[in-house]
């Protein structure tokens, strides 16, 4: 019962959810626990509540600066005071003034990145840490959808501020990614808790159209017919912002666009508008969504193809979080899987990069020791841009210091990042099958996760047979009324898809 009334009193909840009282039983019991609940169904309190009824400081690892930002606001809005997020954020006074401070503090939020410092290290040794949280924990893992390669580290930081008691959050993770995320961390043996990614309440569909400009005029006509609040997820920021203009300037006034290229500011200043309904819409790339507390969005319509079945079901989890029926529509033209592809080769360096770099260390052969002082010279000689280098420095530093020779390095390199494309590549098309497939879209993606769909949904996806009208708004202004057909001529400006 002291549970039952910790999460009352806290918390303001009259009952967990299925699986959080299990997770929070075993971490209590001081065991190792890999915990995988679908998006939305409150992993954060996983943590927060132990955090309240064990000694010593909960260190929650947490892979983007908006959610680490946003979960700790949120603690500080139910009471707590001894919560900080330990990131860029902060100024370099802020910073050291925390370091020196940071027993005060129950919960710690942290970048993987900082872990790299060594003077943020040796601070956490000093510490009684009671709980050491991975969040997001699928990006330990290399076959994860959202690899992180600063995550590798965690293993090793754990074991050096004394293996506390650990436990892996994430909402999507095939048996190979579970399999990595333990053997990453030293947690072989643990509890698992592991949950279905199916959403019942999340209707499925897939809409078709000939080509991009049919697929945009039917974009514009669902977002003034569907009831909301909504998400539009674009994988460019150009689109995001142009349909958002586009949207406007039909009379959806209630519109935004939020995507990784604006200011903190901004996105923070969107976000609470459209938590405390003041907007109905946003047309977002991915940097949108994770800590959001919003529980009442009714639709996510994605109108280009996710890189992943599974980002495609942390996004779509956004609807639907207070139990009442939603839906998710996928918009498909002929030609769509070229975009993802494209970001997808984009985002590691190619052969001939790499080639380049190691001409290069053959002429600068003591720059090997030291190559983090010569970043921007290899960034705008060899073409790669911030993530790439990101990706290049880490996988370079962590053979270097295993004893590697440069160039036995970077021909490992070259394979890896091969094997990478290749993974990414069949992570697309699986997408790509997804889409065409004509059994049930539900059983396909819970086949990919192996689980079965053993329980009848009613709303279940546009394959089984859905009723559409049951997600229409039921009044309808007059500038709703209009279709789609009046503006064709004001598309040109959205056909050239970019960033």
């Amino acid at each position: 019962m002291r549970l039952e009334a910790l999460l009352q009193s806290k918390f303001g909840y009259p009952a967990f959810r299925p699986g959080q009282k299990e997770i929070i039983e075993s971490v209590l019991a001081g065991r190792n626990t890999v915990a995988m609940l679908p998006t939305g169904t409150g992993k954060s309190l996983c943590y927060q509540l132990p955090g309240y009824m064990i000694e010593g400081q909960v260190i929650i690892i947490s892979p983007l600066l908006s959610l680490m930002q946003d979960q700790a606001e949120q603690l500080m809005m139910n009471g707590e005071k001894k919560v900080i997020a330990f990131n860029s954020f902060l100024s370099r006074s802020e910073k050291r003034k925390a370091l020196i401070n940071l027993n005060q503090y129950k919960f710690i939020f942290i970048s993987p990145e900082m872990l790299y410092y060594e003077s943020v290290l040796s601070q956490l040794q000093k510490l009684c840490i009671a709980l050491f949280v991975v969040d997001e924990a699928h990006c330990i893992s290399q076959w994860g959808y959202d690899f992180r390669p600063d995550y590798l580290k965690l293993g090793e930081v754990r074991q050096k501020i004394g293996n506390p008691v650990t436990l892996a959050l994430t909402a999507t993770a095939t048996r190979e990614v579970k399999a990595d995320i333990k053997k990453s961390l030293g947690i072989l043996d643990c509890s698992e808790f592991i949950y279905s990614v199916d959403r019942p309440n999340i209707a499925l569909t897939v809409e078709k159209a000939d080509n991009f400009r049919v697929k945009t005029e039917r974009l514009v006509e669902l977002a003034e017919t569907l009831e909301g609040p909504g998400i539009i997820y674009f994988s460019s920021k150009k689109m995001a912002e142009q349909t958002a203009d586009l949207l406007r300037e039909k009379g959806a006034k209630r519109v935004m666009a939020y995507h990784g290229g604006m200011d903190h500011e901004s996105r923070i200043l969107v976000q609470q508008q459209f938590i405390h309904g003041q907007l109905d819409l946003i047309c977002a790339t991915s940097a949108f969504g994770m800590g959001i507390n919003k529980d009442n969005i009714r639709y996510v319509i994605h109108f280009h193809m996710p890189l992943q079945i599974e980002s495609y079901l942390q996004e779509i989890g956004r609807a639907g979080r207070d139990g009442k029926q939603s839906i998710a529509i996928m918009l498909y033209a002929p030609g769509d899987e070229q975009l993802p592809l494209q970001i997808a080769e984009n985002e590691l360096p190619d052969k001939s990069q790499i080639d380049w770099i190691t001409g290069w260390m053959e002429e600068n052969p003591n720059a090997i020791m030291n190559i983090s002082a010569y970043e921007e010279q290899i960034k705008q000689r060899s073409g790669l841009t911030d993530i790439q280098w990101r990706i290049f420095y880490d996988f370079f530093e962590r053979k270097n210091k295993s004893g590697l020779g440069y160039k036995r390095i970077l021909q490992e390199m070259n394979g890896y990042f091969e094997d990478r494309i290749k993974f990414k590549r069949n992570s697309i098309e699986e997408v790509y099958r997804w889409i065409h497939k004509e059994n049930c879209r539900r059983e396909n993606i819970l086949s990919y996760f192996d689980e079965e769909k053993n329980t009848s949904v009613q709303f279940c996806c546009d394959i089984c047979g859905l009723q559409f009208e049951n997600f229409i708004r039921n009044t309808k202004s007059d500038n709703q009324d209009k279709t789609f057909y009046d503006w064709k001529n004001h598309l040109e400006y959205l056909l050239i898809p970019g960033e």
